[in-house]
């Protein structure tokens, strides 16, 4: 076996080898060997049946076996003349020539390696955090939300119609061509006007109905409704208005506020307080998350330079490649079926993005170590769950379907981002507010 192996750069191998098809039957021979020693065949006893008819038995999978083995063979030789560290390596190795001739094979390997990321001190390239400023009346107008929520519905004494906001408590059934449909029949229903909970078109012809009022209305289902004998289709619905309720004005005051943060000896102040923070919180997440944590993840992949893996680099853009075709109509998918050069021009439009991505998961791995950062399997699984079930969803299949899809990781690994990039901002405010303190003392 010849084998050549050189680092094409620091994250990237290209191994050559050629393989002697008389190895390979040696390789045959020795495994069918092993096999038939544990096989059993009608005829023979246990592990005594001749070794050319475990070889008839298996064919070419003895082939396969003794080919992969002689891979295996070639990338340890591979790795033991250059030094390679095994826990540097990533991914299997890809095979890009594997020509079989009568004598040799002919192969070609390509080796992808975690790049060697010297971190230093970074603080000069972490945006600044102003601290969020909240107004008044933003305090207050939060304050009457929590308010009217806890408001209770209660029944209008006034001969009105029903109008946005009111909860409407009514009776209904649905008929598709004059004949009554499963799951469209209900008795005293509650609704809030302007909710959008219906079918569009529901409620805006409820509007200005009367208590004790019948009414019967046509909407047409979405085209996209989850019932298909209803999707797309006109209905009528036969309503009866039982009863209209609106909310009671809840007065804010320190009962409200003992109410709301659960504590006997709480205040309208310490409750303004509270909402004060909520919203500063709010406003500081949203600015890590759509202005600074982005502003950061740019900076780093312009300050570091380092080869990267060809294989991480061309997964990512395929991957890219997949979800731009799940979103192209028929006939652009069409058009790139008849026409392999747009494909590539395609692909290649994604590189840069792709290969930025990329860059970016390896900084954030090697600073997330120097952090001490990191995501237990547990907490990844308690996210996947809690955020499941946020979306009406089993948590369980949605842990199963990540799972299979192999998203496990690249899910980890944007908590520990996320984590990661907090934590940075973080201290860059505190330090920040320290310095403030200690200038105007």
């Amino acid at each position: 076996m010849e084998v050549t192996a050189k680092k094409t750069d620091s994250a990237n191998v290209s191994v050559e080898a050629k393989i002697a098809q008389n190895d390979i039957e040696k390789k045959v021979e020795k495994i069918a060997k092993q096999a038939a020693k544990q096989m059993k065949i009608d005829g023979f006893r246990p592990g005594k049946a001749p070794v050319s008819v475990i070889k008839k038995r298996l064919g070419e999978r003895l082939v396969q076996d003794a080919e992969a083995e002689a891979l295996r063979d070639v990338l340890n030789r591979a790795s033991k003349e250059l030094e390679l560290d095994a826990e540097k390596i990533i991914g299997e190795p890809a095979v890009t020539k594997f020509d079989r001739g009568e004598e040799f094979i002919d192969v070609v390997l390509k080796l992808s390696l975690r790049p060697d990321i010297e971190i230093e001190d970074i603080s000069n390239i972490i945006p600044e955090v102003k601290t969020p400023r909240v107004t008044k009346k933003e305090v207050e107008e939060r304050i009457k939300e929590l308010a009217e929520a806890q408001a209770p519905f209660e029944s209008v004494e006034e001969d009105r119609g029903l109008e946005e906001g009111d909860l409407a408590v009514f009776d209904f059934e649905g008929f598709l061509n004059g004949e009554p449909f499963e799951g469209g029949k209900a008795e005293n229903f509650e609704l809030r006007i302007g909710s959008g909970q219906f079918i569009p078109g529901f409620e805006e012809q409820m509007k200005g109905m009367k208590k004790g009022e019948e009414k019967t209305i046509k909407v047409t289902f979405p085209e996209d409704y989850r019932n298909k004998e209803l999707a797309g289709k006109e209905v009528e619905f036969k309503i009866k208005l039982n009863d209209i309720k609106t909310k009671k004005p809840v007065e804010i005051n320190d009962e409200l506020a003992k109410k709301l943060l659960g504590k006997e000896d709480a205040t309208l102040a310490d409750f303004e307080k509270e909402v004060k923070e909520q919203i500063r919180s709010e406003k500081l997440s949203k600015l890590y998350n759509e202005e600074l944590k982005p502003k950061l993840v740019e900076a780093l992949v312009e300050t570091f330079e380092f080869d990267l893996p060809e294989s991480v680099v061309d997964q990512e853009i395929e991957m890219a490649l997949r979800n731009k075709v799940q979103q192209m109509s028929e006939e652009e998918l069409a058009e790139l079926r008849e026409n392999e050069e747009k494909v590539k021009e395609l692909r290649e439009s994604l590189r840069e993005d792709a290969t930025k991505s990329v860059k970016a998961t390896f900084i954030v791995d090697a600073l997330a170590k120097k952090e001490g950062v990191d995501v237990s399997d547990q907490e990844m699984m308690q996210t996947i769950y809690y955020e499941a079930m946020s979306m009406g969803q089993d948590p369980q299949q949605t842990f199963e379907y990540y799972q299979k899809q192999n998203l496990l990781p690249a899910i980890k690994m944007a908590m520990i981002e996320d984590r990661l990039l907090t934590k940075l901002l973080n201290e860059k405010k505190e330090k920040k507010e320290e310095k403030t303190k200690k200038e105007e003392a």
